[in-house]
């Protein structure tokens, strides 16, 4: 029993650092945090290597470094390490999305009378991927979600009505966000600035993006770089939950779960959108 034990041992120890790894960089993947990793990285290679050679000055200069490195990761990364400690705690986004009069439901009331009266709107939701870069090129406002808030953003004559606004967790981090555009040559030239973000946005991230056109009051979903067009309130409702419920292999499948729904790409969408 102990040489087995002996054994696994190891082997369960990488796997638990292997994990703890991932998820961290999971969770600063989209940010600059990740810029900071990189650094780092590159000067633990820098330690190891002015050791071997014998560099005893420099060595020494580094192990100093190295003490106050520890804080300064800390400072540096607090945002990230508090993230991670909530979402040990519970489950924000899940718990907030589903109640009655949460996330979801504002976000589709607002969408739904954005339709009826052609206001242009695109609204990203943040999943695994951190979507902190957008966040920061936007106004920054940390609101809490309600469909008027989200009306008053992209009312035409508001300042900030031509960019989207992203949602993390359960508050509006920003507005006003620029997105980058989809280069895929493939998209229907119908589209618009406002489609082309979305796709754009979701084809460098695993980001949820709304779309309602101003032309046609057309509400689309853009999710994996994939666009699914004419959408009523229950059928984005409905994409939104089997999104935001369902695992990683329903999430990359999810456009093929609803029969009815057409897509981008397909002959019968040939409307232009904002």
């Amino acid at each position: 029993m102990d040489y087995i034990f002996s054994f696994w041992k190891p082997i369960l120890e990488i796997l638990i650092i292997w994990w703890v790894l991932y998820a961290l960089f999971r969770l600063i993947q989209g940010t600059r945090a990740v810029q900071v990793m990189m650094g780092v990285i590159l000067f633990a290679l820098m330690f190891y290597l002015v050791r071997f050679i014998g560099l005893e000055t420099i060595n020494w200069v580094m192990e100093k470094l190295l003490a106050i490195g520890v804080i300064a990761l800390l400072i540096i990364f607090q945002p990230e390490l508090r993230r991670v400690l909530a979402r040990m705690g519970q489950n924000t986004l899940l718990r907030t999305f589903f109640q009655e009069g949460g996330i979801m439901d504002e976000v589709v009331k607002a969408c739904e009378v954005m339709s009826k009266k052609k206001i242009g709107a695109l609204i990203a939701i943040e999943r695994e991927v951190g979507l902190k870069n957008y966040v920061e090129s936007g106004v920054l406002i940390d609101a809490k979600v309600s469909s008027e808030l989200i009306l008053s953003i992209f009312f035409p004559k508001s300042p900030l009505h031509d960019g989207g606004i992203i949602i993390v967790e359960d508050k509006i981090a920003s507005c006003g966000s620029l997105f980058p555009l989809t280069q895929n040559v493939n998209i229907s030239k119908t589209l618009g600035t406002r489609h082309r973000a979305a796709i754009g946005l979701t084809e460098e991230t695993d980001a949820v993006s709304i779309v309602v056109s101003e032309e046609t009051g057309g509400i689309s979903v853009s999710v994996y770089g994939k666009l699914t067009r004419d959408l009523d309130a229950e059928g984005l409702r409905r994409v939104l939950k089997s999104l935001f419920k369902s695992n990683e292999k329903e999430r990359f499948s999810f456009l093929g779960l609803w029969r009815g729904i057409k897509n981008e790409g397909e002959p019968a969408n040939k409307q232009p959108g904002a």
